[in-house]
Parts: structure tokens; sequence; C-alpha cells
């Protein structure tokens, strides 16, 4: 059993994959539970548009690599 909790409720689902989704299209801070495993966050992020973030910030991230 899978459960997640957000506003101090809790859901259950039977598998990962279930609660993930779920989560994903609540869009909000969650925190889910699994053997004895704890991941909480925000899923599903927003993408880079016309190379900003959602809430409009450009988005200037690069990898730099060691030679």
């Amino acid at each position: 059993m899978i459960t997640v909790k957000h506003n101090s409720k809790t859901h259950e689902f039977d598998t990962l994959e279930q609660a993930m989704a779920w989560a994903k299209e609540l869009g909000e801070f969650v925190t889910i539970q699994f053997d004895g495993m704890e991941v909480a966050g925000k899923f599903g992020a927003d993408g880079i548009i016309d190379g900003k973030l959602s809430n409009g910030d450009p988005y200037t991230w690069k990898k730099r690599r060691k030679t």
C-alpha cells in the first residue's frame, strides 16, 4: 500500500504509479510513503518555454565540463 499525505489528509493507492499520477495531477506539495521510504515534493515540474521558467524568470543554467 502506498500512502500520499496532502494537507494533513492521507490518501492510499495500490501502486506507486497511481500515487505519482495523482500527485502530478494535483500539482501541490505531497509526501509519498512506500516500502519504508518517503519522497516529498511537488511532482510534475513545469517545462521551459521560450527560455523561461513557469514563473517568467529566464532559464540560464548551463552544464560546465571540466577538461
